[in-house]
């Protein structure tokens, strides 16, 4: 009998079949990837470092024909002693591991970490040994190897998505646990492929038939295993990776059991949270005295890190108004001229704490696009609570322009210079918007607006209602400034691809 056919019974679901093998499709022997993918990324580190030590000597000393015999040699023995040290280091804090590479934010502060202690230790032993180092090539060099090397990071990352969107470089997951748990882990990893996970079947400690009409929908397309089967069809199909979702019958004992039954299977044991929009930053396990005790950090909305996105937040719009100053009068003059009408687009917003403000944007519209909104809401393509339109009317010839790169939201720098939006941050609602928010929607509101956030770099106006609140709360949960300044970069490359800019 085939179990993807013909579901079964709670009780058969218990009962070991006499082969669990066939149903779970052989995986294979090794991930031929990984390290194509680490000799990729030991060469870009190698290429990063090389280089930046390279610059940093020119711009140091000059020229080659500018070095004496003794410094040319110094600090060529001083930079293969450096690049020997930070190579180590990165190695040492494991920034190639299979679990983090394309990952991001954690592959990052990894990078960060290593090239940190790596020009510590130069520092110290220099100090030490009273070797007198000249600082302005630690200068140069340390913030380009940084920036190369994450730019190494980034592109390898970029590429490693690619491929798992297409299918490849995944590693194949059994999925274990009731019905609703499992189904909630697959969609996850169906929809987030930048886990690394594929998953090739489940097993059931419930029956499929008494879960929800989605959840048998999801389910009934994977292969199933008998609960009392999951190990010998995990060694038997080669799965990597077995997956608890939720709580198992036999509870702490079935679990310990089935580690050390995976043990030399070359499958890693996987136990899904149930915590939900919570990153890997804020959880932190605690063993006591064999009790496994996880911390969950609370988010903080006070305090020092607050202070620094602030003095972040107004040193750059401060910055950014006094350098586009330029582009804000050229962008000024070519709406005038367009149609005559005002420069600027003024509406109000709702911010942190539920306070209103006025949000000001360059006007990409005509002049009576609120009059002429009612006339379109029939053709609205956006997600049930804001209108969207792919072809608006409404937008002029050099509002369209502006909406593609997002040159219309450069005002809000003034709205971030005088308190009312941040750099980063959940999006800007409309009052009309907070008046439909039921209940756990109102934690978008404990953050300032962001000119730009996680909606900005993940489909903008292509999102759903659902998908638009989940991030906001996801980034309000899990904010950090290291987060703040990923995404900032990750808006740069945003405004070239144009997704969900219209």
């Amino acid at each position: 009998m085939s179990f993807l056919s013909h579901p079964v019974s709670h009780a058969a679901d218990l009962r070991a079949p006499k082969s669990t093998t066939a149903v779970v499709p052989a995986q294979p022997r090794a991930a031929a990837w990984y390290p194509r993918l680490v000799a990729g990324l030991l060469a870009g580190d190698v290429t990063a470092i090389a280089l930046s030590l390279v610059v940093a000597s020119f711009v140091r000393f000059g020229s080659v024909s500018q070095w004496s015999a003794s410094s040319a040699l110094g600090y060529g023995l001083a930079g293969i002693a450096i690049a020997t040290v930070w190579m180590l280091s990165l190695w040492a804090v494991k920034s190639r591991a299979k679990r983090i590479v394309g990952e991001g934010l954690t592959e990052y502060q990894r990078v960060l970490n290593a090239t940190l202690f790596a020009f510590g230790a130069v520092a110290i032993v220099c100090y030490v040994a009273q070797i007198d180092f000249a600082r302005g090539y630690v200068a140069v060099a340390m913030p380009l190897g940084l920036a190369l090397l994450l730019g190494n990071r980034l592109a390898w990352r970029r590429a490693l998505h690619v491929l798992r969107r297409d299918g490849r470089c995944l590693t194949g997951a059994m999925v274990v646990g009731a019905a609703v748990d499992v189904d909630r882990t697959v969609r996850e990893l169906r929809s987030s492929v930048r886990a690394g996970y594929r998953p090739v079947a489940i097993s059931l400690t419930d029956a499929l038939d008494d879960a929800p009409a989605d959840v048998r929908e999801t389910l009934s397309t994977l292969p199933r295993v008998p609960f009392d089967g999951v190990v010998s069809a995990t060694r038997g199909s080669r799965v990597k990776a077995l997956m608890v979702a939720g709580d198992l019958p036999g509870g702490r004992e079935r679990i310990r059991q089935l580690g050390w039954s995976l043990e030399n299977s070359r499958a890693e044991l996987i136990l899904v949270s149930r915590l939900t929009d919570v990153a890997g930053p804020r959880i932190h396990l605690r063993p006591v005295s064999g009790l496994p005790m996880v911390h969950v950090q609370l988010p903080q909305y006070s305090g020092f890190a607050h202070s620094l996105k602030r003095a972040f937040d107004v040193v750059a719009a401060a910055g950014g108004l006094l350098v586009l100053w330029p582009v804000f009068a050229v962008i000024a003059l070519l709406i005038r001229a367009d149609d005559g009408g005002p420069v600027f687009f003024r509406q109000e917003r709702v911010g942190v704490g539920g306070s209103t403000f006025e949000m000001l944007k360059f006007r990409s519209m005509v002049v009576d696009a609120e009059a002429r909104l009612a006339a379109l809401a029939a053709q609205s393509e956006g997600n049930g609570v804001l209108f969207k339109m792919k072809e608006d009317p409404r937008v002029t010839r050099i509002g369209r322009t502006l909406r593609r790169f997002s040159l219309d939201e450069l005002p809000q720098l003034w709205n971030v210079l005088r308190g009312e939006m941040s750099l980063v941050g959940p999006r800007p609602p409309l009052p009309s918007e907070v008046e439909s928010y039921a209940g756990h929607e109102t934690r978008r509101l404990i953050s300032k607006p962001g000119i730009t956030g996680l909606w900005q770099v993940s489909g903008r106006s292509d999102l759903s209602w659902e998908e638009s609140v989940r991030l906001d709360l996801y980034y309000v949960e899990n904010w950090s400034f290291t987060g703040d300044l990923l995404l900032l970069m990750r808006t740069v490359v945003q405004l070239f691809r144009h997704d969900g800019a219209y």
